[in-house]
């Protein structure tokens, strides 16, 4: 039993070891006078809007920003984890 709150324990640590480095990370994403920042953590840091952008070309253009860089986040994430180990007893 107590071997397994140990698992348990170096799992939480490696979990939160990669979830610090992944939150040092960050995506860009620049389209059409929209700018989009976007951590390691998925959080959105950071949008900067064309403000002469018409409304209707402002929520697809955003739309896209933030997919790509979501999808950038997830690669950059993947391969950290594989680079670190992975998360040992998840397999």
């Amino acid at each position: 039993m107590f071997n397994k709150l140990k698992q348990f324990k170096d799992l939480r640590s490696q979990a939160k070891k990669i979830q610090d480095v992944l939150s040092k990370e960050s995506v860009t994403i620049e389209k059409s006078g929209v700018k989009v920042v976007i951590n390691g953590n998925l959080e959105v840091t950071s949008i900067v809007i064309n403000e002469s952008l018409a409304k209707n070309s402002l929520e697809g253009i955003l739309t896209d920003c933030v997919n790509e860089a979501i999808k950038k986040v997830q690669k950059i994430m993947a391969q950290k984890m594989q680079e670190m180990g992975g998360l040992p007893g998840l397999g």
